[in-house]
C-alpha cells in the first residue's frame, strides 16, 4: 500500500566491505540521506546519478533517492491543490499524509493526470537505477528512518515531521504527524532490500498506469471536490460546504460519504491508452519476480544485523511491524506469488461470486489487462463488466486463499503482504 518505507542515515551511512562488483560508498550518499533542504538533496542525487553507471553503491543510493523524490512529486502536487487525504483502500495512491494548504491552487483534470505521469515516470527511473545494481554487490547501509524525508508542503525544507518515520506513523494512525516525534527506526539496508524497493516501485507504477490508461474525467469532475475541496473543481460551489462545516476525514460528514458513493458510481472509464493497461500487468509480474529475488537473497544471508525484512534464520522482530518471520510465512508468501503469477498469466482464473458457482467459469486476468475494455467498477462487481473475460479453466478456490492465510497466523495476511511486497 501504499505504506512505504524510506531510507536515510541517522548520522552516518556505513558501507560494509564490498565484493569486487562494488565500490566504496561515496560521501555524497550521506549528503543525500541527511539533507535538510530540497536543494541539497537534489544536488547530492545528481552527483550519485552521474556516478551510478560505474559504481553499484552510488546506483543503490541514487535509486533509493529517486524513489523518495517520486513520492515527493506526488505529495507536493497534491499539496499544491489543497488535497485532503482519504482513509480509503479505494485510493491507495493518495493516502500520503499531506499537510493542509490554506491557499490551494485551482486544479484541472489535465493537471492531475500530469501529476500521475510525473510520479510514474520517476518511479520508472528509480526501478531502472536499482535494477542496474549487480546481484553480487555487497551493500550495507545503516539508516535511521527518522533522518530521511521528503518535502510534503513545498517549502524547500525537509522537516522532522516530514521524515519517513513520521510519515509511516501518520499513515498507521490515519493522520498527519504534527509534533515531529517518531521512534528511532534504524535498519541496515542490504542488496535484498534493493529488490524490495524496486518491487514497490513496480507496484506503484502499475497503479498509476491503470489510472492513466483510462479517461477518468467524469470521476474527477463529479467527485474529486471531495479530495480537493478548494481547488475550484466543477461542483465545488454546489456540493462543498463552507470551510467551518467541513469534516477532517472522508467519512466524518454526510457530504463526504455522498461524494464517495458518487465516486464509486462514476468509475466507468473508457480506455484511452491501452498500452498502459498492458504495462500495468507487466509491472505486476516484475514485482513478483523481484519479490522472489528478494527472498532468495534474504535466505542466503548469514548475518543478523538490524534487518528490514529478516529471514527465518535471522531471529528478532521488526521494530516497525512487531512481526517475526518464520519458514511457514516464507513458504506461504512464495505460494502467494505463484498464485498471483498464474492469475496474471491466465494459467488460472479468478472466481466471481455470482458467476463461477452457476457457470463454472472464471475471469482471465491476463485478458483483462491485455484486451482492455471500458472499466466499470460497479458492473465488474455485479458481473456484466467482467463478462468479456470469462472462460472455462482451472479456477483459484477460496480454499487456496484460506490455506495461505492460515500460515500468517495472528499477524494477518495483509500486514505481512504490505511488508513483504
Amino acid at each position: 500500500m501504499t505504506r512505504i518505507a524510506s531510507l536515510l542515515a541517522s548520522a552516518f551511512i556505513v558501507l560494509l566491505p564490498l565484493s569486487s562488483a562494488s565500490a566504496a560508498m561515496p560521501e555524497v550518499a550521506t549528503a543525500l540521506f541527511e539533507a535538510r533542504t530540497v536543494a541539497a538533496r537534489d544536488s547530492a542525487l545528481s552527483t550519485l546519478e552521474a556516478a551510478a553507471p560505474k559504481d553499484p553503491a552510488s546506483a543503490y543510493a541514487a535509486g533509493a533517492g529517486e524513489f523518495f523524490t517520486a513520492l515527493e512529486l506526488l505529495a507536493s502536487g497534491l499539496h499544491r491543490h489543497g488535497f485532503e487525504s482519504p482513509q480509503s483502500f479505494m485510493l491507495p495512491l493518495m493516502q500520503l499524509p499531506v499537510p493542509p494548504n490554506p491557499n490551494p491552487q485551482p486544479l484541472t483534470y489535465e493537471e492531475f493526470r500530469a501529476i500521475l505521469v510525473a510520479f510514474r515516470d520517476r518511479l520508472a527511473k528509480s526501478a531502472a537505477t536499482l535494477g542496474s545494481v549487480p546481484a553480487d554487490a555487497d551493500i550495507g547501509m545503516v539508516i535511521d528512518l527518522t533522518h530521511v524525508g521528503i518535502d510534503l508542503n513545498e517549502d524547500g525544507t525537509i522537516a522532522p515531521d516530514e521524515s519517513m518515520a513520521a510519515i509511516m506513523a501518520a499513515l498507521s494512525r490515519g493522520g498527519m504527524a504534527t509534533d515531529g516525534a517518531a521512534p528511532s527506526l534504524t535498519f541496515r539496508f542490504d542488496r535484498a532490500d534493493g529488490y524490495w524497493l524496486q518491487g514497490y516501485a513496480e507496484f506503484l507504477m502499475a497503479q498509476a498506469d491503470f489510472w492513466l490508461a483510462h479517461d477518468f474525467r467524469s470521476t474527477f469532475d463529479g467527485s474529486f471536490h471531495m479530495l480537493f475541496p478548494r481547488a475550484r473543481l466543477p461542483l465545488q460551489d454546489v456540493l462543498v460546504p463552507p470551510p467551518g462545516d467541513m469534516g477532517s476525514s472522508i467519512f466524518s460528514s454526510e457530504w463526504r460519504i455522498a461524494d464517495f458513493i458518487s465516486m464509486v458510481h462514476l468509475i466507468n472509464w473508457p480506455v484511452i491508452e491501452p498500452e498502459r493497461r498492458k504495462a500495468a500487468r507487466q509491472e505486476l509480474l516484475e514485482m513478483i519476480r523481484l519479490s522472489r529475488e528478494d527472498w532468495k537473497a534474504i535466505r542466503a544471508e548469514t548475518d543478523n544485523d538490524r534487518e528490514w525484512l529478516p529471514g527465518p534464520q535471522q531471529k528478532g522482530e521488526n521494530p516497525l511491524t512487531g512481526l517475526e518471520v518464520g519458514e511457514e510465512q516464507v513458504q506461504a508468501w512464495l505460494a502467494t506469488l505463484t498464485m498471483a503469477e498464474d492469475l496474471l498469466e491466465g494459467r488460472k482464473l479468478l472466481p466471481h461470486f455470482r458467476v463461477t458457482a452457476s457457470t463454472g467459469q472464471g475471469i482471465n486476468m491476463k485478458r483483462f489487462f491485455d484486451e482492455p475494455k471500458p472499466f466499470d467498477l460497479v458492473l465488474s462487481i455485479t458481473g456484466p463488466g467482467i463478462a468479456p473475460y470469462l472462460e472455462s479453466g482451472e479456477i483459484v478456490t477460496s480454499g487456496d486463499f484460506d490455506q495461505i492465510q492460515r500460515e500468517f497466523g495472528g499477524g494477518g495476511f495483509l500486514t505481512f503482504a504490505l511488508w513483504f511486497n
